[in-house]
């Protein structure tokens, strides 16, 4: 088992790399919320590239993919699930566009964790809102 931070950076590493492009945007981002959401306040940002290529290590493994959603599982309290959801979908809206691969990766992290599907749709709400462009 990994701490929850580091299972939240999975998270939002996994969907990132979903469509195999890890854009400026979504890296960016990445490293905005570790810097700035108070979950992450006990965590040291310094191990965010070691963190991330951690994750890339287990994604790299046979069933990988399989592998971290079940530590994300073990490692994210039911407390936070909703909050791992919703980094989630911050990364996947950062760029300005939502890939296939990330959609499905999205509702793969959703049933996953057992996100209620009103409360995925009101997450998934509030990021189109702050992502929208003119």
């Amino acid at each position: 088992m990994i701490s929850t931070e580091a299972a939240l950076i999975y998270t939002m590493v996994i969907v990132s790399a979903a469509d195999s492009i890890m854009t400026d945007s979504e890296l960016s981002a990445i490293g905005e919320i570790v810097r700035h959401l108070p979950v992450f306040e006990e965590y040291d940002a310094n191990l965010l590239p070691e963190t991330a290529r951690s994750c890339a290590e287990v994604l790299s493994t046979d069933n990988g993919m399989e592998t971290v959603l079940e530590i994300i599982k073990r490692s994210v309290p039911v407390a936070l699930r909703e909050t791992a959801y919703a980094l989630a979908i911050e990364i996947a809206a950062a760029d300005g566009s939502t890939s296939q691969e990330e959609l499905r990766l999205l509702e793969m992290i959703r049933h996953r964790l057992e996100i209620d599907r009103l409360i995925a749709a009101g997450v998934e709400r509030g990021a189109r809102a702050r992502f929208a462009r003119l």
